[in-house]
């Protein structure tokens, strides 16, 4: 397995192999828990977000609370049902479709204008969508954005995306369906390119463990700031 720490509370762990999977699933995530290998150091009881990546690319993130501290290792405690989250990690990549040219869904979606995207995004179907979330140009964002087959998890990966934009984090900060999601204001807040006073209306609806990592590790010297008062009991 290979983790790395993508934010003070948030890690990615790659499985390397379907085997490696599997033995995970028996030995922990079958009792919901999950063993990180890492030489990190977190408190017990801390909140992490975990995105965990099967080894032909799919992803799944989740919700987890650090149960102790192992040697080179952390014990976590993952929340929800965790087979969904294994069968979402085993998805083998889709075969490319059988067109004249026997594309694949990536390079189809690639060799569009952008305006042929801008057209595509607001019905392109998964794998579409996962291409077209990568595009440089916000706008497209946008578009997939008003998707009606979007899900939280790609509604995350944009809330990620370098290419986020004031317009693109002003959308999903308006979704109250989105925000509802601790992934999505997670992934808004430690986003460099979201407008610094979103992530300041973001801070209050945290947990106390995320705001506690934020006011310790945040590179954010506002957000830090804004964290520190609120622990302290202050308005923020």
């Amino acid at each position: 397995m290979i983790v790395t720490r993508t934010d003070p509370a948030a890690f990615t762990a790659e499985f390397e192999s379907e085997e490696e999977l599997r033995e995970e699933q028996r030995s922990n995530l079958s009792m919901g828990g999950l063993r990180l290998p890492t030489s990190e150091t977190v408190a017990a009881n801390t909140r992490l977000t975990l995105t965990l990546r099967g080894p032909w690319g799919s992803e799944s993130t989740v919700n987890a609370a650090v149960v102790a501290q192992l040697p080179g290792a952390l014990a976590l405690m993952v929340e929800g049902d965790t087979a969904p989250i294994v069968d979402q990690l085993l998805m083998r990549p889709e075969e490319p479709p059988a067109d004249e040219e026997r594309r694949t869904s990536w390079d189809s979606v690639r060799a569009r204008t952008q305006m042929e995207k801008l057209l595509l995004a607001a019905k392109a179907d998964r794998a579409e969508r996962a291409v077209l979330i990568q595009d440089n140009d916000p706008r497209v964002l946008l578009s997939v954005l008003r998707n009606p087959r979007l899900t939280i998890d790609e509604v995350v990966r944009i809330a990620k995306s370098s290419f986020l934009n004031f317009q693109v984090a002003d959308v999903i900060m308006k979704t109250g369906q989105w925000m509802s999601s601790l992934d999505v204001r997670l992934a808004l807040l430690h986003n460099p390119k979201t407008p610094q006073a979103f992530g300041l209306r973001i801070l209050p609806t945290l947990p106390d463990s995320e705001v506690r990592a934020i006011a310790r590790g945040g590179t954010n010297m506002a957000l830090k700031q804004a964290a520190i008062r609120r622990l302290q009991g202050k308005p923020s």
